[in-house]
């Protein structure tokens, strides 16, 4: 299976969107890491701590704080600047948080990758665009079924229809203009993500965290829910993959699947925060069922595309993915700095087989 080619990184203007999230520290760092140029787009960190401030991602590249929603601030935030690559990862991405508040995720998600690909349209020197959307784009039946990037769009919660619909965006933009200049605009699909650094609420792993470290059971709402589990690490080599392709192949495909290997095993939510508390030394599980929760409860995406278009594929199955995921955490109760672990993680990733 082809590895993210570091090589093609160095040097490169890219500009990252939603790098002070989860999974945008992780992407700093890792881009850093390659010798990108990084110049980063986003909110400043909602949840303390976060990744992005203990691990001094503001060290690393030029960070931004830019509220997408806002079109003149977004276009102020690049004008002026030439970018090669653009990783669009801001987002809204709390399901019950979009159930809370639906017309701020369809702002944010929506709304807020327009103005995105508006400003982008004056970018003269720009190789490709990727813009990560969700693997609850799908019309979900709760078949079990593992969804392909050719299914119908759907989404019952605000959340799922906010990135639904922000594929559509993509798709009109990218033919009524980037088409034209030969700049391809994909869309990534990627699954449930997991790792070490992730405070977010209502998010399985940081939830396990905190209880462990209060010394309290977490309280899990459908234990026996399957969802796509994949690493941090496997998710972000699948969107640098597919932006080297995009800028290079003109035949990559658009839309592609990033989840788990086909065929590897799935892992529940009882039985990751099973695995979660044993590693943490923690309570229990219990559950408490939520009557009005609308979360689907089964959850596959078919990443075979992404194999045969790419030659990639998840490296990590998700028994390891939980391990390293809580050996980051335990780790960095112990003193170890939050840069450092990751750096090690993505070292060790790069020397995988």
């Amino acid at each position: 299976m082809a590895a993210v080619n570091s090589d093609f990184w160095a040097g490169k203007r890219v500009l990252l969107t939603g790098h002070t999230g989860f999974k945008g520290a992780w992407a700093s760092i890792w881009l850093a890491r390659m010798g990108a140029q990084v110049t980063g787009l986003a909110l400043p960190p909602d949840q303390s701590p976060s990744l992005f401030q203990l691990a001094g991602v503001h060290e690393l590249i030029e960070s931004r704080f830019v509220d997408l929603r806002n079109p003149h601030a977004v276009s102020a935030a690049v004008s002026g600047r030439t970018f090669d690559l653009v990783l669009h990862m801001a987002a809204q991405a709390i399901v019950r948080t979009s159930i809370e508040d639906p017309v701020g995720a369809f702002s944010a998600n929506v709304m807020g990758t327009a103005h995105l690909l508006q400003a982008l349209r004056d970018q003269p020197e720009l190789k490709a665009v990727l813009v990560v959307t969700s693997d609850k784009v799908y019309a979900n039946a709760e078949t079990g079924r593992a969804f392909q990037e050719a299914d119908p769009l759907g989404g019952k919660d605000p959340y799922s229809a906010s990135k639904a619909a922000t594929e559509i965006v993509v798709q009109s933009f990218a033919r009524t203009y980037f088409d034209a200049w030969g700049v391809p605009v994909g869309t990534a699909r990627g699954g449930n993500v997991i790792g070490g650094g992730d405070y977010s609420r209502d998010r399985l792993t940081a939830d396990i965290v905190r209880a462990a470290q209060a010394g309290e059971a977490v309280v899990l709402r459908h234990p026996e829910a399957t969802r796509p589990w994949q690493h941090v690490l496997d998710c972000l080599a699948g969107y640098f993959r597919h932006l080297e392709s995009l800028a290079s192949d003109p035949d990559t495909p658009r839309a592609l699947n990033f989840g788990p290997r086909p065929g590897g095993p799935s892992v529940s939510v009882g039985e990751l925060a099973t695995l979660g508390v044993e590693a943490l030394g923690g309570q229990p599980w219990r559950h408490e069922r939520d009557p009005n929760s609308i979360e689907a409860k089964s959850l596959a995406i078919d990443a075979t595309l992404a194999r045969e278009a790419l030659g990639f594929e998840s490296r990590l199955e998700a028994p390891e993915a939980v391990t390293l995921t809580m050996e980051w955490y335990r780790r960095q109760g112990e003193g170890i700095a939050a840069r450092a672990l990751c750096e090690e993680q993505i070292a060790a990733y790069e020397g995988r087989p």
